[in-house]
């Protein structure tokens, strides 16, 4: 179930999915474009949101496939290397749809893939939090899934918070009741 105020998690449960259909399923014909009639045979493969193919995986109708993004090529790719991997082409709301397919599919290693991942390229992304000049970020930027963005720009206004905090310099005041001798 989606967070009703996050527009972000309302696009996460809009991503196309491929689902296999378990039984036959009579007037929903319009979910799949193949169809000549109203119904959508068993065994049939249709792309469905995932709001919808979470639906009907809870009421056994279906089978949902994981998105190619989450095959064995792109994990290898991560694995040798996961800061250098453009997971934003391959689906912006990478670790949203990924947590939300967890436990919806047969794959047990997906959570920790997932875990993996964004292990690797969270180092990246503080070593570029703390080290990059504003001009080099959009190169960057470009690589970043919408959940590692908001990492980055967390990342960012906090060193921005720390540096405006230093250049302060100190501020600490001597407290009145110090300076005041006690009564015996």
């Amino acid at each position: 179930m989606a967070n009703y105020y996050d527009l972000d998690d309302l696009l996460v449960e809009e991503e196309p999915l491929s689902v296999i259909f378990r039984v036959a399923a009579d007037g929903v014909g319009l979910l799949d474009p193949g169809s000549e009639d109203n119904n959508v045979d068993q065994g049939a493969k249709v792309d469905l949101p995932l709001w919808l193919a979470q639906d009907l995986f809870h009421r056994q109708a279906v089978v949902i496939n994981l998105p190619s993004f989450f095959g064995q090529r792109l994990r290898k790719e991560v694995k040798a290397d996961p800061a250098c991997v453009d997971l934003r082409s391959r689906c912006p709301y990478f670790y949203g749809l990924g947590c939300k397919l967890a436990p919806l599919t047969a794959d047990t290693t997906l959570g920790t893939f997932l875990l993996y991942a964004l292990r690797g390229r969270y180092r990246d992304i503080l070593s570029k939090v703390h080290s990059a000049a504003v001009a080099a970020t959009p190169k960057f930027m470009q690589l970043l899934t919408r959940e590692e963005t908001q990492l980055f720009e967390a990342g960012r206004d906090s060193m921005k918070a720390f540096k405006k905090w230093c250049l302060r310099g100190t501020r600490l005041e001597r407290a009145a009741v110090l300076g005041k001798k006690r009564r015996v």
